[in-house]
């Protein structure tokens, strides 16, 4: 599955556990360590983990392989590594500190 496919299959995945503002950013041209990123974020961190959680069962059911998984434990901030897609689920204070939108702003949204 092409990862701009499994960037929108996640997505979907994180609204259904009402990820507040997601965004897939286009870092092809940026980095060699993945096409996309998806950057949601939760209001707590049961929402945190649920959000992963959800990404990863469903797109598990699309048997797409999740390579590596960071910081589910704390529930502050969650990576989901797919290759293709970095996800990265915030709590919200967490992703407003970071800003991986200015980060990497020159990248292009989808």
């Amino acid at each position: 599955m092409q990862p701009k496919r499994i960037a929108l299959l996640a997505r979907e995945a994180a609204e259904d556990k009402q990820a507040r503002d997601p965004v897939i950013l286009d870092v092809s041209k940026h980095t060699s360590v993945a096409h996309y990123f998806l950057i949601c974020h939760g209001n707590s961190d049961r929402q945190v983990r649920a959000i992963a959680q959800n990404i990863m069962d469903q797109l598990k059911m699309k048997k797409v392989s999740l390579w590596h998984v960071e910081g589910m434990e704390s529930g502050s901030w969650a990576l989901l590594d797919y290759g293709g897609l970095i996800v990265h689920i915030f709590h919200r204070d967490v992703r407003e500190f970071y800003n991986l939108e200015r980060l990497w702003g020159e990248a292009p949204r989808l």
